[in-house]
């Protein structure tokens, strides 16, 4: 896509947010609870994306959607520090695909430290797979109805006279 004159990009200052400075096994750790606590504006930042389809409008969504997973993972810290360390370190650790199945005892600990602390269960697995309905205050767009062509060949006229089929009826597949 050419960038033009007409095209106004954000300034350095709107884009600026400070970057969540984790580790992979770490964000993976703490993914289905901050899924799940950060539900509601990750919603309204992906509705934002797919209904203007431009991203330099949703730099708003987009800072909340970082500033919730910042507190997310501030409270953690503050909570259930060690109980999440145990955690990464095991996923980090145990297998070389980072899998969760040798860590299921480790991971118990941790969801009910969340649980107990900060009130979040852990969604079930299919939770993300499924239709959720998402209430925002976003004036809705006008819906576009289909596209309405004129017909580029008319039709025939019915009165037409059809000449007999040259190899038989033209009705063959109706018997």
């Amino acid at each position: 896509m050419g960038v033009t004159d007409d095209v106004i990009l954000p300034t350095e200052e709107e884009l600026t947010v400070p970057e969540i400075n984790l580790s992979g096994p770490a964000l993976k750790a703490g993914a289905f609870h901050l899924g799940k606590a950060c539900e509601n504006q990750n919603n309204e930042f992906m509705l934002c994306r797919n209904e203007l389809g431009d991203p330099r409008k949703c730099i708003n969504e987009g800072k909340a959607v970082t500033n919730c997973a910042m507190n997310f993972f501030r409270q953690i810290k503050k909570t259930c520090s060690g109980e999440f360390m145990q955690y990464v370190n095991c996923l980090d650790k145990s297998s070389p695909d980072q899998a969760f199945n040798p860590c299921r005892k480790t991971q118990a600990v941790l969801d009910k430290c969340v649980k107990d602390n900060l009130g979040i269960d852990r969604p079930p697995y299919d939770y993300y797979t499924r239709v959720h309905v998402h209430k925002t205050a976003r004036p809705r767009l006008p819906v576009e109805g289909p596209t309405v062509y004129e017909d580029a060949t008319p039709r025939l006229p019915e009165d037409i006279p059809k000449p007999e089929a040259k190899y038989g009826s033209r009705y063959i597949f109706l018997w």
